[in-house]
């Protein structure tokens, strides 16, 4: 799944789309790829002269990659999910300009209704840099 397949199931653009391709789609687990550009406008600010991709940004690539997972299923098209709760989130190692994100949702379980839990890691050239678990919640659109 390339980048425009991506934007036309969640709703987020450029500076905060977080996810670049999708490479695998399994029954409870999806693997996504965020290429770290040396242009980011995050690193104008994080940090000048020592550039780190910013670790919450990689729990929001990590969330992404689990919204195109759940937003793509028939029943969830055109709707919304947002961040329950955030747990259990270590950063193991700093993530560089040039690196690339492998993105894993290794366990997505629903639980009531609307309601579900994610759990995930974020790796460079096979080594965790980021794990987390968090709860999300589907919306439908507000009109406007």
């Amino acid at each position: 799944m390339d980048a425009n397949e991506i934007k036309a199931i969640i709703p987020h653009r450029y500076p905060i789309l977080l996810v670049d391709r999708i490479t695998s789609i399994q029954e409870k687990s999806i693997t996504g790829i965020k290429n770290i550009s040396s242009e980011s406008i995050f690193f104008e600010g994080h940090f000048p002269g020592n550039p780190i991709f910013p670790g919450v940004l990689q729990i929001e690539a990590l969330a992404q990659t689990a919204a195109v997972f759940v937003l793509k299923k028939d029943e969830n098209l055109g709707k919304l999910i947002y961040f329950g709760s955030i747990e259990q989130v270590k950063f193991r190692k700093p993530v560089y300009p040039g690196d690339q994100l492998e993105l894993q949702i290794e366990e997505l379980v629903y639980r009531k209704g609307r309601a579900g839990k994610a759990s995930g890691k974020a790796l460079v050239d096979g080594q965790v840099v980021c794990e987390a678990t968090f709860t999300f919640v589907i919306a439908e659109k507000k009109s406007t």
